[in-house]
C-alpha cells in the first residue's frame, strides 16, 4: 500500500505522542516535530507508511537515547491481556464456531495499538467484536486452506495483542511459526514480548528482520522469507502488516480492525470494520 496525503498529519501525531511517552520535555517534543519536517518534503508517496514510519521513530529513539520507549507500555498489556486469557478460552470453547470465534478474538486483540491512538476500551472492543457483522469473512477458503495446511506462517502485530493471537492459534492443527519485529518499533512485538505472553508454547518464533512498524520484505532476512515462499498458509495481523503486503504475490490471509480510515478506504471497507480478508493475485488464482 502507498503512503497517502491524509498519511502525513498522523506521522505528526505519532511522533509527538512517542516522544511524550519516551518522557521527552516540549523543547525537545518540538524538535523532533521539526525534525519531521524536515523529513517530509522527500517522502516518496510510492513507499508504504512503514517505511516512514522507521525514519521518524529513527529520530525519536536518537533524540530520546531510549531504545525502547514503549516497553512499559506493552509489559503492562501484555499481562492485563493474559489476566483475560481464561475468559477469552471460555469465550471460544463455549461457541457454536470455535475457529470463527477464535479469529474474533484475534482480531478484537489488534485495538491494542499504540500506534494510532491510546484512546480504546480493550474489554469493550471484545464485547463489540464478537458480535458485529464481518464487512469481508473470507470464512470458507481460510478453513480450507487451515485443514490442508501443515505449515502455517502467523505474522503478528502488536505486543498486547499476541495473547488474543495465541488463542486462535490453539484451535490450529499444524506447525505454526509466530513472526515479530526484528527490534523494538513503537508497541509492535518483539521476541521477547511474544515469550511473555506464551506464544512459545503454540508456536516456533522467528524475527522477520524487518525493525519497521510492518513487514517490508526488502529489510526481510533470509529465514522469513522462505517461510513466506513456501509456508502452506500464511496468516497477516494488523495495520502495518497489511501496508507492507497487500501488493504481495502470494496468497495470504489479513485479519484486520480497519482502525484508520485510509486504510479502511483502501480495503473498501467503513472505519472500525472488522475483516477476514483472503488476498490472492492473478499467479496464484
Amino acid at each position: 500500500m502507498k503512503t497517502y496525503l491524509e498519511c502525513i498529519p498522523c506521522f505528526f501525531k505519532q511522533g509527538l505522542t512517542a516522544a511524550r511517552i519516551a518522557g521527552l520535555g516540549p523543547d525537545e517534543q518540538k524538535k523532533i516535530l521539526n525534525e519531521i519536517a524536515r523529513i517530509i518534503p522527500d517522502i516518496p508517496l510510492e513507499a508504504s507508511p512503514p517505511e516512514i514510519a522507521l525514519e521518524i521513530y529513527k529520530v525519536i529513539r536518537e533524540s530520546s537515547g531510549v531504545k525502547d520507549p514503549f516497553k512499559h507500555i506493552k509489559n503492562e498489556y501484555i499481562s492485563y491481556s493474559l489476566t483475560l486469557y481464561p475468559k477469552l478460552k471460555k469465550i471460544v470453547e463455549d461457541s457454536k464456531d470455535p475457529l470463527l470465534s477464535a479469529i474474533r478474538v484475534a482480531i478484537a486483540g489488534n485495538i491494542i495499538d499504540f500506534g494510532v491512538g491510546n484512546d480504546f476500551d480493550v474489554e469493550e472492543t471484545l464485547k463489540e467484536t464478537m458480535e458485529v457483522r464481518f464487512a469481508i469473512l473470507d470464512y470458507e477458503p481460510f478453513k480450507k486452506s487451515l485443514n490442508d495446511a501443515k505449515t502455517i506462517l502467523y505474522i503478528g502485530d502488536n505486543a498486547g495483542e499476541t495473547v488474543f493471537d495465541r488463542v486462535l492459534i490453539e484451535e490450529m492443527e499444524g506447525d505454526v511459526v509466530y513472526v515479530v519485529r526484528e527490534e523494538p518499533i513503537i508497541n509492535d512485538v518483539t521476541k521477547e514480548d511474544a515469550e511473555r505472553s506464551g506464544i512459545g508454547e503454540v508456536a516456533r518464533i522467528i524475527s522477520s528482520g524487518s525493525p519497521a512498524p510492518g513487514t517490508i520484505l526488502s529489510l526481510c532476512n533470509k529465514q522469513f522469507l522462505r517461510f513466506l515462499k513456501k509456508a502452506d498458509l500464511v496468516i497477516s495481523k494488523g495495520q502495518g502488516n497489511y501496508e507492507t503486503l497487500s501488493e504481495v504475490e502470494r496468497e495470504i490471509y489479513f485479519l484486520i480492525k480497519a482502525k484508520c480510515p485510509v486504510i479502511a478506504q483502501d480495503i473498501g471497507v467503513k472505519e472500525q470494520a472488522i475483516v477476514l480478508k483472503r488476498h490472492i493475485n492473478e499467479g496464484n488464482k
